[in-house]
């Protein structure tokens, strides 16, 4: 399973995505991936993940935008030295595309910041 990392201001993402075969259907052109994110904060304060901005491309050239509070409900405090993980999946209409992002974090004193999510493929083949 590939890694994708990046690492902005001292918070490092990482993103591993899987095919889930049994949940997805060829014919009704759904391909469905899990992809697990881990956040470390290698930074010297807090800071807490306020909002997720993606972007799911479909190797037929369309885009989805997607842009929320939280990740899965939750909105976590990271504190230095430590990580949040969570997972959650998406649904392609072809076999392959890719998904890029970014987090709005804010530390203790209130500024806010963008942490890039790596931009990761995803391939119904690839094992």
């Amino acid at each position: 399973m590939t890694t994708y990392n990046a690492t902005t201001e001292g918070i490092t993402i990482s993103v591993r995505p899987i095919y889930l075969d049994g949940q997805s259907d060829a014919l009704a052109r759904k391909f469905v991936f899990a992809y697990f994110i881990r956040i470390e904060n290698h930074s010297r304060e807090n800071v807490q993940l306020l909002r997720r901005h993606w972007f799911i491309r479909h190797a037929n050239g369309r885009t989805e935008e997607v842009e929320g509070e939280g990740i899965v409900g939750k909105q976590p405090i990271i504190v230095p030295g430590h990580h949040h993980e969570y997972n959650s999946f998406c649904i392609l209409e072809t076999m392959e595309g890719s998904m890029e992002g970014t987090y709005l974090m804010q530390r203790e004193k209130g500024d806010l910041f963008r942490v890039t999510i790596p931009k990761f493929s995803l391939r119904a083949l690839s094992n």
